[in-house]
């Protein structure tokens, strides 16, 4: 197969080197030049780890992106659910304080015996909410969720 052809202005420094490279590795100074052209515009394994390790780094930024999105989500929807909370809640009397507070306490420790058994078990709420909310729309008709919602008014905060 015939190469098409090239023609190219060196610097005679440049020259000298392509001659002195052709002489000894005893091969025409074509040979050398298109190793050379090739060699620059193949990328390095230098480059290519660069790269790849771009394309990791910009993966990892947007992963955080994702994480410091939804953790801000988690923290404004625990206060806006402790705001209604302490809104709609009234205030117990002197007297039943104290039983409040010690039911309270009973309440908290098995809310985190109950936490560490789910965290150490790898059961998520999120997962198991997703899988529900994915049950709930294959079960249910495609306008069914907009037709429940028609003409309600919105709940008020739970206890």
């Amino acid at each position: 197969m015939k190469k098409p052809f090239l023609t190219v202005y060196l610097t005679p420094e440049l020259l000298d080197r392509l001659v002195a490279q052709a002489k000894r590795r005893g091969v025409p100074k074509s040979t050398v030049a298109e190793a050379a052209i090739a060699s620059f515009l193949t990328p390095d394994a230098a480059q290519q780890q660069e790269a790849a390790l771009g394309r990791r780094l910009d993966r990892l930024n947007r992963h955080a992106d994702r994480l410091e999105r939804d953790l801000e989500i988690a923290v404004e929807m625990l206060a806006l659910f402790a705001r209604t909370w302490m809104a709609a809640t009234p205030s117990l009397p002197d007297a039943a304080q104290a039983a409040a507070r010690a039911r309270g306490r009973d309440r908290y420790e098995r809310f985190v015996e109950n936490l560490g058994r789910r965290l150490a078990s790898g059961r998520s709420f999120t997962r198991e909410l997703a899988f529900e909310l994915e049950a709930a729309a294959r079960d249910a008709p495609a306008d069914s969720f907009d037709k429940e919602d028609e003409g309600k008014a919105p709940a008020g905060p739970g206890p």
